[in-house]
């Protein structure tokens, strides 16, 4: 016992003495930082239009952009950014990304000389940044560059020689031209589903999920692509109506119930004459070949069996599709909005002559692209000024005469990225809206912007196929619609157009 109070007295001044000394600091190490580089390259080349792309069209809005002013821009790349940084520890290095070419989809075949600069761009910046996880391209799809048969593959090639097995995911839009040479170097590809365009940002944001469950190790990305071999104009695409919306509801529904699949289609861009044209199908799954095989032949099969609904049907010319909306709007269902789906240079009078010759009122062209007239007029006169002034027709054969119009400059100065546009009226309350390049309109801002009552407007004619059905149809504004096929250099009809390196078994050029 007394052994035992011994050991207590010897024992508890030394525990006592061991409670009152600082607990030792153990650091915990910080986590890894992610690195992912992200970078933009995208245009949608209409091969037969008269003008190329070069540097300087590329370079016309500005030079190539880095750091924050990419991971600032709309659409993919928002959408990437926006989940990425919903992640701790997640570090995003803009790479150099050219802006938004001169005159968009109207610039003809992209220079190799530009192609080079900002491809190897992108591979050298990528070098310079140090080590990344991972990387991000936001792509089109449908690029043709001059002397290099499939751009977007060859520049996740270069990008490859730098990054090595680095995951490289790539986004695209629904009008790419793509096949297994851009999936055998990618990653992963996720294509947006809708038309008009929704859900570019999604497909960013999606991106960006997957790409990080990829570098921790819960996601292995395995492809499956598949050509159906059907060629569809982009006017017969919209996904607001069938056959085109059931493809897109058939990815869908693969996609809700498989786990961790990932379900896209290309519908392909019918005006660029390039060997890979036509829709793709690209199925992600996690390190289930099996499965990824299974889906695209699925999905490959059905857009083959809908083949002759998706090529189209026919559509009014200019004369008929003229009558029609001057009827509508004597109908009283105003505003019509006519759409001239065919012109990709943005410059023809095909419809505006044919409304001036049936001697329709209160209409007004939402545009015609014609930098000539616009320095005309700004040289001759100012707002409330009379002038008679040739507008449009001058892009290329296809674009009809110009049209002599006899007027009253009501507006005339910048709006948007344009430093100067102008607005005419003439006739029975008539306007054109002349742009110094193409502009696709796709809401009716610009009659606000422009100082246009839109109230007063009986007729509203665009330079558009799908995209204008975002806001003037499904936001109730307009009461009719009529497409025309105009002559152009975007017919309806696949098959009057002269390709020369199409597959020809590509339906329906072979039937």
């Amino acid at each position: 016992m007394r052994l035992l109070f011994a050991i207590i007295i010897v024992v508890c001044p030394v525990l006592a003495a061991a409670c009152a000394m600082p607990a030792q600091q153990t650091s915990t190490p910080a986590p890894k930082k992610i690195r992912l580089a992200v970078a933009t390259f995208s245009h949608e080349t209409c091969t037969f239009c008269p003008e190329p792309t070069g540097i300087a069209e590329w370079e016309f809005y500005g030079p190539p952009v880095r750091g924050d002013q990419v991971l600032k821009q709309n659409g993919y790349i928002r959408g990437f950014v926006d989940a990425a940084r919903e992640y701790d520890n997640v570090e995003l290095v803009g790479l150099l990304s050219p802006r938004d070419a001169k005159g968009g989809s109207s610039g003809s075949w992209v220079t190799e000389e530009a192609f080079d600069k900002y491809s190897n761009g992108i591979a050298s910046d990528l070098k310079q940044a140090g080590p990344v996880d991972g990387i991000y391209l936001a792509l089109h799809g449908a690029m043709a560059v001059t002397g290099v048969p499939k751009p977007e593959a060859e520049l996740v090639r270069r990008v490859r020689k730098v990054a090595g097995k680095t995951p490289i995911f790539v986004t695209l839009d629904l009008h790419a031209n793509e096949d297994r040479e851009l999936s055998d170097v990618a990653d992963a590809v996720f294509i947006i589903k809708r038309y008009p365009h929704y859900d570019a940002a999604l497909q960013g944001e999606r991106a960006a999920r997957i790409m990080l469950r990829t570098i921790k190790g819960t996601y292995t990305p395995t492809m499956a692509t598949r050509k159906p071999g059907v060629l569809t104009p982009s006017v017969f695409q919209g996904t607001g109506t069938s056959p085109s919306m059931e493809i897109m509801e058939r990815a869908r529904i693969w996609e809700e119930r498989t786990k961790d699949a990932y379900v896209s289609v290309a519908y392909g861009f019918a005006y660029a004459d390039v060997p890979d044209v036509g829709a793709t199908v690209m199925v992600v799954t996690n390190k289930d070949p099996k499965l990824a095989e299974r889906i695209a032949d699925d999905m490959s099969g059905f857009i083959w069996k809908k083949r002759e609904a998706f090529a189209g049907t026919t559509l009014p010319k200019t004369k008929e599709g003229v009558t029609k909306a001057i009827a509508e709007a004597r109908a009283g269902h105003t505003p019509v909005v006519v759409a001239d789906q065919s012109d990709r240079t943005g410059n023809s009078t095909w419809i505006l002559a044919e409304l001036v010759r049936q001697g329709a009122k209160n209409f007004c062209v939402t545009t015609i692209s014609d930098e000539k007239a616009i320095a005309e007029i700004a040289a001759k006169a100012k707002v409330g000024d009379r002038i008679v002034v040739d507008v449009g027709g001058w892009a290329e054969e296809l674009a009809g005469k110009p049209v002599k119009i006899d007027g009253t400059v009501e507006f005339l100065g910048p709006y948007q990225q344009f430093k100067t546009v102008a607005v005419l009226l003439f006739g029975d309350n008539n306007r054109v809206i002349l742009t110094p390049d193409l502009d696709q309109v796709t809401d009716p801002g610009i009659f606000s912007a422009l100082h246009i009552d839109l109230a007063k407007l009986d007729i509203i004619m665009l330079k558009s196929r799908v995209h204008f059905w975002r806001g003037f149809v499904e936001d109730g504004l307009a009461k009719a619609v009529v497409v025309i096929d105009a002559p152009g250099l975007g017919p309806a009809d696949v098959t009057t157009i002269p390709y020369k390196n199409v597959p020809r078994d590509i339906y329906p050029l072979k039937r």
